[in-house]
């Protein structure tokens, strides 16, 4: 039953994909629509079953499929696991999926490859669901490189756009980089246990001594870990693809970029907490790189103008939190700003699709402005989630970004600067956001003035019903009164310490609200009070300039890494491959003169041949009775 039931969680999607690959365009788009929608559903019901049996059990629940590789000792199965942090993945993942999927149906209703696009959001969705229910690294591995291949398919859907297909590339590209280091973490890990299995690799770090050499390599193979989640879950250095990744279909950003693939890296630091903490150096790193990575992201979100890119940097900062959270060794509180992460980043996601909707395409927030009145559903859903990113009391984000920055108290105090100016920048650009974006007047064209409406019941359903997760999300896990952390804690060898709510807790709350307040204000005065327009792209001058600019950093990579490539790559074909192509074009020569004039041996005279085996044949015979 649980074996069939597994499986079933797994390849609904993966068949959903099949029938609208094969059938979808013959079938029609509400066909589609509906088996693609039906397919991640029927998955979100077997997670709440198997959800169920754990939060009764506490048992996780393997399943083996087949031995997959057998190497003398070495042996790794197709196998999956049902534990509390896999579960717990798949409940958003598969929850949100639907979702997503649901507003889909409207939001991408007359594109003519819609077929196309649900195929891919499904096997999308299959790679992220066994990434999470891997029970070793290797299968985990599949999942992750999946992922990486459907965030192309996706970001590139529209593909006559070059810059789309740029975009695509760079993120395929920038994630090969992060894992090429996964994959030497997970060679070092099987050279070290002889094994990728978690349950085993836990068991061997907590039953034995190890040794200086092997302390040195799990260090080695935790940096290159890391490594590979940067790539995945966009920390310095590799961040920059997320943000132009928003050429996507607005979809496909609350998907990829709220719940699901920039999670992953949380996820398999989180699964391999065990290893972790066996390198403190490297969980410095960790905390130092998240806490850097959400106050650069979060600077260069104060100027964006494109209201997706400033949810994308938004998305950069907060993984960036969770990065910190994670060094510090509180995987649970990591975990938590997880969720109510994918609860309010995807309903602004979502809610951005929405207005973009209702304008045509329009993007830029400076054509924008009045829409509260035309867009009441839009507008109220995406205040309660800016609300919750911002960190203000009670919706969900104020719990989960409150525990990350306690938790950095704690732990370094500097990093709680970084983190709380991080948060205070927050709270400035998304209510910069929704200034520009829902008040004072209309900004845009007459035309999409006229056409300005709500947008229909399948792109407001969905954003409904996560504004509400966004707002009581954060009840999972209450200071002094953690469900999240008790149904976490068989993951944990080493418990991190709940917060309660004694005189530092309450002083910190009120640091955060009044720093969230001050950030309110700020962008309240400038933008809704003086009615300020953000300038032209040609009018940006002096610190506004550089952060537009995203601080330089892609034109430095394409001045020290692209181009130098470029100059090699040329070097090498104008006159390496030339080279080489020439001598082997000489062999070749060399050798076809060599074939001609053998030929002339071969000139039909039978009497010729017969004398040549004789001669032959006599020198053998001389060979063997006189030497």
């Amino acid at each position: 039953m649980e074996k069939n039931l597994a499986l079933v969680l797994v390849l609904a999607p993966f068949f959903g994909f099949l029938a609208n690959i094969f059938f979808g365009k013959k079938a029609g788009k509400g066909f589609v629509g509906l088996l693609g929608t039906l397919s991640i559903l029927i998955s979100f019901f077997a997670t709440t079953y198997f959800f169920m049996q754990i939060q009764s059990t506490g048992k996780p629940i393997e399943v083996k499929l087949f031995p997959w590789i057998a190497l003398e000792s070495f042996q790794i199965d197709m196998s999956f696991l049902l534990d509390q942090l896999s579960v717990l993945w798949l409940l958003f993942v598969t929850g949100i999926g639907t979702l997503i999927h649901m507003y889909s149906i409207s939001y991408m209703h007359d594109d003519e490859n819609m077929h196309k696009f649900f195929a891919y959001l499904n096997l999308f969705v299959f790679f992220m669901i066994t990434l999470v229910m891997g029970s070793n690294l290797l299968v985990m591995f599949i999942g992750w490189e999946g992922v990486g291949l459907c965030s192309y398919l996706l970001i590139g859907f529209w593909y006559k756009n070059q810059d789309y297909n740029d975009a695509a590339k760079k993120a395929f590209i920038m994630n090969r980089v992060g894992d090429l280091g996964l994959l030497i973490g997970i060679f070092i890990l099987a050279y070290v246990f002889g094994s990728l299995d978690y349950h085993l690799i836990a068991r061997d770090i907590f039953s034995q001594e190890l040794s200086a050499t092997d302390s040195a390599l799990i260090s080695i193979a935790a940096l290159c870990l890391f490594i590979g989640a940067t790539g995945k879950s966009a920390q310095i250095p590799l961040y920059t693809w997320l943000p132009d990744a928003m050429a996507g279909p607005t979809p496909v950003s609350a998907l990829i970029h709220a719940a699901t693939m920039v999670t992953a890296g949380i996820f398999m630091v989180t699964r391999l907490n065990f290893v972790f903490d066996l390198a403190p150096n490297v969980q410095t790193i960790i905390a130092v790189i998240g806490a850097g990575t959400a106050i650069v992201a979060a600077a260069i979100g104060l100027v964006q103008n494109d209201i997706k890119k400033v949810l994308a940097y938004s998305t950069v900062s907060q993984l960036g939190l969770m990065f910190l959270a994670l060094g510090l060794g509180a995987y649970e509180v990591a975990v938590f700003h997880v969720i109510t992460h994918a609860f309010f980043k995807a309903c602004l996601f979502l809610g951005s699709g929405s207005v973009i909707h209702a304008l045509h395409g329009e993007q830029d927030m400076r054509n924008m402005g009045g829409l509260k009145k035309v867009m009441p559903i839009t507008f109220w859903t995406m205040m309660i989630s800016t609300l919750a990113i911002s960190g203000i009391f009670p919706f969900a984000g104020f719990w989960s970004k409150d525990e990350i920055l306690m938790t950095a108290f704690h732990g370094n105090t500097i990093l709680w600067v970084v983190g709380s100016i991080a948060s205070i920048m927050t709270a400035f650009y998304m209510f910069r956001l929704m200034y520009l974006t829902f008040f004072n007047d209309f900004r845009g064209t007459e035309h999409q003035k006229k056409h300005l409406h709500e947008s229909p019941a399948l792109i407001t359903i969905p954003l409904v019903i996560l504004a509400i997760l966004a707002a009581v999300g954060g009840l999972i896990s209450l200071p002094g009164n953690s469900w999240l952390n008790h149904y976490l804690a068989p993951l944990f060898h080493k418990a991190h310490e709940a917060h309660h709510l004694d005189g530092t807790a309450y002083m910190l709350m009120g640091i955060a609200t009044v720093g969230a307040l001050v950030g309110i204000g700020m962008a309240y005065a400038k933008y809704l009070k003086k009615q300020e327009v953000p300038e032209q792209d040609s009018e940006i001058t002096g610190i506004a300039k550089v952060l537009y600019n995203k601080f330089y950093v892609d034109e430095a990579y394409e001045m020290l890494i692209v181009n130098p490539l470029y100059k090699l790559s040329h070097f090498f074909r104008k006159y390496i491959e030339t080279a080489v192509s020439e001598l082997l074009f000489g062999l070749g020569k060399v050798t076809n003169s060599i074939g001609n004039q053998g030929k002339l041996v071969q000139n039909g005279s039978v009497g010729v041949y017969l004398f040549a085996f004789v001669l032959g044949l006599s020198s053998i015979l001389i060979y063997l009775f006189l030497v």
